[in-house]
């Protein structure tokens, strides 16, 4: 059977080839109306959008990256479904690659991995400077995710400084006195878990409370058996703690099983929280309190900022403009509270 082609579906949908190209293209004018039967007519016939062709009309692919440092970590699975649902609502394909928070990788990102076919990167970078980014003269478009490293691109993040200092007030609410940090680090800089150290250390010092750094327990990774050995350093310590704020869901979960081993009731004894909501914590026993970002904002506005981005490219190289400042957003998060913190009567979503 012969591939559809843009004629098929125009015929199909009672339209020109011509509305097809600007559906295609998320053009924006065009009605809700004639936008939903040529998706239909798409749907049906199965048509698929000729790259190669597009890219020798428009100079562009259709194609974007998303770039994260761990597939199998569930935060970055669960971002990456968001932003593949937000890009094919303007008809991108997502290419989804695995850094390892290696440099050479995170650079080859930022070079669009050597070829023109990718026409922006959603970047979450760990290895990256400052230095690098400023050397990315003609590079493509790209958005950073996490915490702001300089002022050369885009950036999408929640205020995670903010965030951890309403986790931890939520602990010394609850009476907490003695919290130890899973993750966190005693030092100056711009990644994420210096970012939530600092909250940490905000809500101490807004509660009348000492900052002992040896509270902080630094992990090599960030999985559930770093949090599980961090956990049963703090549990083989004198006093043991009666709080743990851990910097995300994955180490949260392998505290809560090295608590379980230990025999120490949670949250009567120590109370836990995470940072991520990952859908595992709201299955595990006890169901896990941690601070939720909004996924999908960060999605939509990382890919609406690239696809901006992009536009601009095209319009300043056309007209030789200068490209606007970049911009730094900052999307919602929330606290949730589950069994972990306040017992097994709240089971809030």
């Amino acid at each position: 059977m012969a591939r559809p082609r843009i004629k098929d579906v125009a015929r199909h949908a009672g339209v020109s080839e011509k509305t097809v190209s600007n559906v295609i293209n998320d053009y924006v004018h065009v009605s809700d109306r004639t936008r939903r039967a040529v998706r239909e007519a798409i749907d049906h016939l199965g048509y698929r959008v000729n790259l190669a062709g597009r890219h020798l009309r428009t100079g562009r692919s259709g194609v974007i990256a998303l770039v994260v440092p761990e597939l199998d970590v569930p935060y970055f699975a669960e971002l990456a479904r968001h932003v593949i649902r937000e890009a094919e609502r303007c008809s991108l394909t997502v290419l989804v690659h695995q850094s390892g928070g290696d440099r050479a990788h995170e650079l080859a990102a930022v070079a669009g991995f050597g070829s023109d076919f990718v026409d922006g990167v959603i970047l979450s970078p760990l290895a990256l400077t400052s230095d690098d980014l400023r050397a990315r003269a003609g590079s493509p478009p790209m958005v950073l995710l996490g915490e702001l490293l300089e002022e050369g691109a885009d950036h999408v993040a929640i205020d995670n400084e903010r965030a951890a200092r309403e986790a931890t007030a939520h602990l010394i609410g609850q009476g907490r006195r003695d919290i130890r940090v899973i993750g966190g680090v005693d030092r100056s800089g711009l990644g994420t878990a210096e970012a939530r150290t600092r909250g940490y250390r905000a809500a101490l010092d807004a509660a009348g409370l000492p900052y002992d750094p040896a509270a902080l327990l630094p992990v090599a990774a960030f999985r559930m058996p770093d949090g599980a050995a961090a956990a049963a350093r703090a549990l083989a310590s004198v006093p043991r703690p009666d709080a743990l704020l851990c910097l995300n869901d994955q180490l949260a979960l392998g505290a809560l099983r090295a608590l379980h081993e230990h025999g120490v009731r949670v949250p009567e004894e120590v109370a836990v929280v995470g940072f991520d909501d990952v859908e595992g914590g709201q299955y595990s026993v006890p169901t896990l309190s941690t601070v939720a970002p909004d996924k999908d904002a960060v999605a939509r506005v990382a890919v609406q900022l690239l696809r901006q981005r992009i536009e601009e490219g095209v319009r300043g190289v056309a007209d030789e403009e200068p490209l606007p400042s970049p911009q730094d957003r900052v999307v919602p998060h929330r606290l949730v509270l589950r069994e972990s913190t306040e017992g097994a009567e709240v089971r809030l979503a």
